[in-house]
């Protein structure tokens, strides 16, 4: 093995090594004993819970005795507001349910409002609305008692006999008790039954009610644009689903969670006691209008019940959600409730994604400026990876000399492999050539690239962020230096009515760079077709391709790409110098013989 292919080797390994171990030293969010504790702590938590509700349930009964014995009959539907530092939630009476649920942090590009995570909603589909039974049954539509018992509590509750799969009767309260905190995305929904007399039950075919997320979570979802998602999300503990939603029944088993989720929001549902509930979750999609995730809890033959439902709206992004793996780090005091796996990433590459978002917060510190991180960690990666682009460059120019070489060995042992395998691997040691030396890097690259695109992608903090002003104002959406209003066919549905210049300087320097890389690196008369394929017809697809990709995964490819343009530069010398070297090397063919003339005679 030659001294480049062992470089190449080492510091492919370096890549690999070094991103597990600063995940695990730097970026994993708890130590071994940290998880030991608070396994043991999540233990002590179901137990506090149990006791809890038991409490919670004698006091509720009591509560809902003095408020029921004071309901008004003819109250108006009526709206009620609760704020916090995080949202904005409006409330009806007609079933207890949200009309509105606005987060104040974060705005929505088209209204210039907080972003509404709950859309779409009409008379009988609101956000935690509730029906008795299964996934089928009629919505609550009813008028409910109110009690406010401060600004961040409120309660509804109402009076129902309903009857059960057999046909009898039961009386009871049922109650829906919401509870916010000032600087927490999560708020606690507490739905209670309460029985009227001995013997009652809520059984309507296995199921006692059913609680749904809103109808739609914003910002505004346009199913034409491939680069914003909805999704299915739960977790039952052996695994988690994240698949794009569409009309479907799952079956979960024990459910921990389950919710729907956009490229940057999701709306999570957890309920205290998952035993509780049943073990199929219902998603619904409706063209894009509707996509909404449906709930049901078992049949209840209790006297009195109070079940818990911890509900997190707001952003789909790590720095928020992990904090309820650490009871200290929100205000419900919940733990290990794993609601980051709600996140996005690409699974097997998820370790380098940690180090780029890890790598991108580090830079941004003293930058301040996401587009010139994007910019700082594009040059240190091309100047981590260059030692192994060289050394792929050199090997295929070692390849080409070999060609000839190995086809005769090829020829001549065709009929014994093993043979064959022994002299081959005697030829690549003769003239200092290793194969991997031309996969590996190629290989590091590619786990790289499919990590990138998913942060670039998906990356929470690049939301709104501007790198510069009145050209790329947001990192997460296209550039864009001129707009229109009217629609031009075929023109419009591709540029979706905006003049981006990032698209043009990113198929301009992929076509440079192809160039740069075709001039050093001349082939066989064979491929040259190829050649110019690959130089000027990929170029142009992926203009068309990626026009409308957002902006700060664009400005990485085309800082990539210009980086390169410098690399392949250096490169091209680099294999130059070997050309003359080994046509040095090469021996002169005895049949010819040169004259003074320049010209050439065979004997």
């Amino acid at each position: 093995m030659d001294k480049n292919s062992i470089i190449a080797v080492v510091l492919s390994s370096l890549v690999l090594i070094g991103s597990f171990f600063i995940q695990s030293k730097y970026i994993a969010p708890k130590k071994q004993a940290q998880a030991e504790a608070q396994a043991a702590e999540m233990q002590a938590q179901k137990e506090m819970e149990k006791e809890k509700a038991q409490s919670e349930n004698e006091m509720i009964s009591a509560s809902f005795a003095e408020e029921t014995s004071s309901t008004d009959e003819n109250v108006s539907e009526k709206e009620y507001v609760i704020s916090t530092n995080k949202a904005k939630v409006v409330f009806t009476n007609k079933g207890g349910d949200v009309l509105s649920y606005k987060l104040l942090e974060h705005k929505d590009k088209e209204t210039g409002d907080g972003v509404e995570m709950a859309m779409n909603v009409s008379a009988y589909n609101k956000a935690f609305t509730t029906a008795f039974g299964g996934f089928d049954g009629a919505v609550l539509d009813d008028i409910f008692n109110v009690s406010m018992k401060d600004s961040k509590t409120i309660l509804f509750y109402r009076d129902y006999e309903i009857k059960d799969s057999d046909g009898n009767p039961h009386r009871f309260t049922f109650g829906k008790k919401y509870t916010f905190a000032d600087d927490d995305y999560a708020f606690k929904l507490e739905i209670s039954v309460l029985s009227k007399e001995e013997g009652n039950k809520l059984d309507l075919s296995g199921s006692a009610y059913t609680i749904r997320t809103s109808p739609q979570i914003g910002p505004k979802y346009d199913k034409k644009n491939r680069y914003e998602v909805r999704q299915f999300l739960a977790l039952n503990g052996a695994k988690k689903i994240r698949k794009n939603i569409t009309d479907r029944v799952y079956e979960i088993g024990d459910l921990e969670w389950a919710g729907t989720g956009g490229k940057y929001f999701t709306m999570l549902i957890k309920p205290v006691a998952p035993l509780t509930m049943n073990s199929s979750v219902k998603a619904i999609s409706d063209k894009g209008d509707t996509t909404q995730v449906m709930l049901s809890r078992k049949a209840i033959t209790e006297k009195n019940v109070n079940d818990t439902y911890y509900i997190y709206v707001g952003p789909r992004q790590e720095a928020e959600l992990i904090k309820y793996n650490d009871q200290t780090k929100n205000a419900w005091n919940l733990t290990n409730t794993r609601l980051n796996m709600a996140l996005q990433s690409s699974g097997l590459f998820s370790p380098i994604e940690r180090i780029l978002k890890w790598s991108l917060d580090k830079i941004h510190g003293p930058v301040g400026n996401w587009g010139v991180s994007i910019i700082i960690l594009t040059l240190i990666l091309k100047i981590i990876l260059f030692p192994l682009n060289k050394n792929q460059a050199v090997g295929s120019l070692k390849m080409q000399e070999l060609q000839p070489r190995m086809k005769e060995v090829q020829e001549k042992y065709k009929n014994d492999q093993a043979k064959l395998g022994a002299e081959m691997q005697k030829l690549y040691k003769e003239v200092g050539y290793n194969p991997m030396s031309g996969c590996l890097p190629m290989i590091v690259q590619m786990f790289i690239l499919f990590a990138m695109y998913n942060v670039f992608n998906n990356y929470f903090e690049f939301r709104g962020a501007s790198f510069v002003a009145g050209w790329i104002d947001d990192l997460s959406t296209g550039d864009s230096i001129w707009t229109w209003n009217k629609a031009i066919p075929f023109i419009s549905g591709f540029t979706m009515n905006n003049l981006r210049l990032l698209p043009f300087i990113y198929t301009i320097s992929q076509l440079l760079n192809g160039k740069i890389t075709q001039f050093g690196n001349p082939g066989a008369a064979s491929s040259q077709s190829q050649m110019k394929m690959m130089t000027y017809g990929m170029p142009i697809m992926f203009f068309f391709l990626f026009y409308n990709v957002p902006s700060g995964l664009l400005l990485y490819w085309t800082t990539s790409n210009i980086l390169q343009i410098g690399q392949q530069l250096v490169i091209n010398s680099v294999m130059k110098k070997k050309r003359k070297e080994m046509a040095a090397k090469k021996p002169v063919n005895a049949n010819e013989l040169k004259f003074k003339g320049g010209k050439k005679k065979t004997r």
